[in-house]
């Protein structure tokens, strides 16, 4: 009888620390494979792109564009794309028109297998080119008009920008504006806005400093 009781009570241990151990999930990105991305009014600007399935425990969760970020040994950044239904309401439903599309960006996490899309203020999914250094997201936004170029600095985990500075800079578009460079110790960010116009935006724990460079005078 006590032998029975022992080996009920090992059991039970066993069963219970197996419903308490956390599920394992695995997060894997597919093969690279060409596409085709179509810019312009009348999108007659081709341009190469290759993207590669992100899968979550063996199912297929989004497509991806470019390298990812690690921003922790957990959190990781990737691009979107996705591929939307062209097709027009009169077109036959059965032979759907799909074309390709960069989107914003997606945070993934490797414990939980949650995967989240990120909302980067100002950013403009055709044109801005954004820049990683820890979890500092640095790139060129415009305004809903796209009348405007804004220096954008983000930090994951923040509602609001560190940075969100409107330039002079003579350019219409982000796509003008190449990808921010990095320096750490101290963190710094330089974004270059064109027209011999860049800046420095320097990252402190609990303060930050501009540093505006301009044309020499003569």
């Amino acid at each position: 009888m006590k032998c029975k009781l022992f080996f009920l009570l090992v059991f039970t241990a066993v069963a219970g620390t197996a419903q308490a151990a956390p599920k394992v999930h695995a997060i894997a990105f597919g093969k690279w494979m060409p596409v085709k991305y179509f810019s312009g009014p009348d999108e007659s600007h081709g341009v190469d792109l290759k993207v590669r399935a992100l899968y979550v425990d063996g199912r297929l969760h989004e497509f991806t564009l470019g390298a990812s970020h690690d921003v922790t040994d957990r959190l990781f950044v990737v691009r979107r794309v996705v591929r939307l239904n062209d097709s027009l309401p009169e077109e036959s439903p059965a032979a759907p028109r799909w074309i390709w599309r960069p989107d914003g960006w997606l945070v993934v996490d490797r414990g939980s297998g949650r995967v989240s899309p990120l909302a980067l203020p100002q950013f403009d999914a055709v044109a801005s080119s954004v820049s990683w250094y820890r979890d500092y997201a640095a790139y060129c936004g415009t305004s809903d008009d796209g009348q405007k170029l804004y220096a954008m600095l983000f930090e994951l985990g923040r509602r609001k920008p560190l940075l969100a500075k409107a330039c002079d800079a003579l350019k219409s578009s982000a796509s003008a504006c190449p990808a921010p460079r990095w320096q750490r110790l101290p963190p710094r960010v330089t974004f270059d806005m064109g027209n011999d116009q860049s800046f420095t935006y320097t990252v402190g724990e609990h303060s930050a400093s501009i540093a505006v460079e301009g044309p020499e005078e003569d």
